[in-house]
């Protein structure tokens, strides 16, 4: 909810920040070279590409951050803000927290719907920050937009869950306390995060990037961080017409969530209060 990420996500750090900012080559005047291709903003893209930290969840930096890219390149090259692309994200997690809370997953393609949706929402609001650095920068504004689209995103998923568990699925009322506890702990990881991500810019507290060749000891934390994913939150939402296989991966989900943030809270807050003396 990236980390991240990606957001973050609710459950990853913030996603680089969706800005706005001067035209460079997607709006040239006459007589300049125009836009590059999708390729060639691809792979100006990955040059330009910051380190993953030692927190980023794995989906947000080997699928979600290939996947921003690309749609980073296609943006462009159509000539579209970060602010706009931030919104075509919004309007595909929309849609698909509102299938999960409206719509009766009586068939599998529900589920694989609302994946959809939500993947290309995901992948959508990794590319706004990424579409900023070919425009040359980007701007408070576009910073602002991307953190409170991705505090709703927060709650907004795990709410709809409730809604459509209570609707359409015959399920013990302690279920029910699932999603809600789940909206708590993302929201507060969100914010959390964020803070603790802003507080280390301001007193110069180093943050650790993952090592070129990754060590034996980073990919168990890679594993062990991927119920803090988003991104695989998002995958988990194919089992909806499942109930039974659904409740028990979104179960793991949160208790792993859960989990990290109960290890991570007290840890960053030892750092942040080292930091400022």
């Amino acid at each position: 909810m990236t980390a991240p990420s990606s957001r973050p996500s609710p459950t990853q750090p913030p996603t680089e920040a969706s800005t706005q900012a001067p035209t460079t080559g997607a709006e040239a005047s006459p007589g300049r070279e125009g836009p590059p291709s999708v390729a060639e903003a691809m792979r100006r893209l990955a040059a330009a590409q910051k380190p993953a930290t030692k927190g980023s969840p794995p989906y947000s930096v080997f699928v979600n951050r290939r996947l921003g890219r690309l749609f980073a390149a296609i943006a462009y090259r159509f000539g579209l803000t970060p602010n706009q692309v931030s919104m075509i994200s919004a309007v595909f997690t929309t849609a698909g927290v509102a299938t999960i809370a409206l719509v009766e997953p009586a068939h599998s393609a529900v589920g694989l719907v609302v994946t959809l949706l939500l993947v290309v929402g995901y992948g959508l609001d990794a590319a706004d920050g990424q579409l900023a650095r070919l425009r040359g920068g980007g701007s408070p504004a576009g910073e602002w937009l991307d953190h409170v689209l991705d505090s709703f995103k927060a709650t907004a998923v795990h709410l709809a869950v409730l809604i459509g568990l209570f609707r359409f699925h015959e399920v013990a009322t302690a279920w029910l306390l699932v999603p809600l506890a789940y909206t708590m702990v993302d929201s507060g990881l969100f914010f959390a995060t964020w803070i603790t991500e802003r507080l280390r810019k301001e007193t110069g507290v180093a943050v650790p990037v993952q090592p070129a060749v990754p060590s034996a000891g980073l990919w168990i934390r890679r594993i062990l961080l991927l119920p803090t994913d988003y991104g695989i939150l998002t995958l988990v939402m194919i089992s909806l017409p499942f109930t039974t296989a659904f409740l028990v991966l979104y179960g793991v989900m949160f208790l792993g969530t859960a989990a990290f943030t109960a290890a991570a809270l007290p840890k960053w807050f030892r750092e942040i209060s080292r930091a400022g003396g």
